[in-house]
């Protein structure tokens, strides 16, 4: 029997209103961004008085963690049924870039400029954490035997500070290619999700395509 079976009707209210909020923010977001979220805006669009909101989130900083959790636990669900499937390293590539394209507001609340003043909870890292675990089991398992990258002078500075890898075995091979994958990825993701591939002329896709053969060879 889940949680939702054996809550009350006030429970199942209160998840409800909390969800209509998250709503109203993520609409927020997509239209002026992060910084620019108000409980008080949402009342309003909501039809309620702004401290009615305030039973359902403390701040503004709680309805940012919030959302932060529930983006992070969305993409680490997404990777880690993909990994259990069989994918690998390229498949979780692309598979980044889906939930990525499919909404690029959410990918900027996590990966985009931080926002002023807030400081996100320990708990959100924990979830953040187990979307590297996956990236770096798929990485140990693509690099096994692989010992010219465990020399590289950054593959062993990452094997003296690796606490970003959390308790994860990876060997430095793995380290490095986990960190590589992390930053180019990123990297062309956010630049074209802030649109500075549009008017050059050329398929995204296929830039992200080439970076990770690249990558991967």
């Amino acid at each position: 029997m889940g949680k939702s079976d054996t809550a009350t009707p006030r429970e199942r209210y209160r998840a409800q209103v909390r969800t209509e909020i998250k709503e109203h923010a993520w609409q927020q977001i997509a239209t002026a961004g992060t910084s620019a979220l108000s409980l008080n805006a949402i009342a309003k669009q909501m039809g309620v008085s702004g401290p009615a909101l305030y039973r359902y989130f403390a701040g503004r900083d709680e309805l940012i963690t919030e959302l932060i959790r529930d983006a992070y636990r969305s993409l680490a669900d997404t990777l880690g049924a993909a990994a259990a499937e069989g994918a690998d390293l390229s498949g979780l590539a692309h598979v980044l870039r889906g939930w990525a394209l499919a909404d690029p507001h959410r990918y900027f609340l996590l990966y985009g400029t931080p926002v002023p003043g807030y400081h996100a909870p320990d708990d959100t890292t924990a979830i953040s954490s187990e979307i590297m675990a996956t990236l770096l089991t798929a990485c140990a398992a693509l690099t096994q035997g692989v010992q010219g990258a465990q020399d590289a002078p950054f593959a062993d500075h990452l094997e003296k500070h690796r606490a970003w890898a959390g308790d994860h075995p990876a060997p430095p091979a793995a380290l490095h290619l986990a960190m590589s994958f992390w930053t180019r990825m990123h990297g062309v993701l956010s630049l074209e999700l802030a649109g500075h591939f549009t008017g050059m002329g050329f398929d995204p896709d296929r830039l992200f395509a080439a970076e990770l053969d690249a990558l991967l060879a």
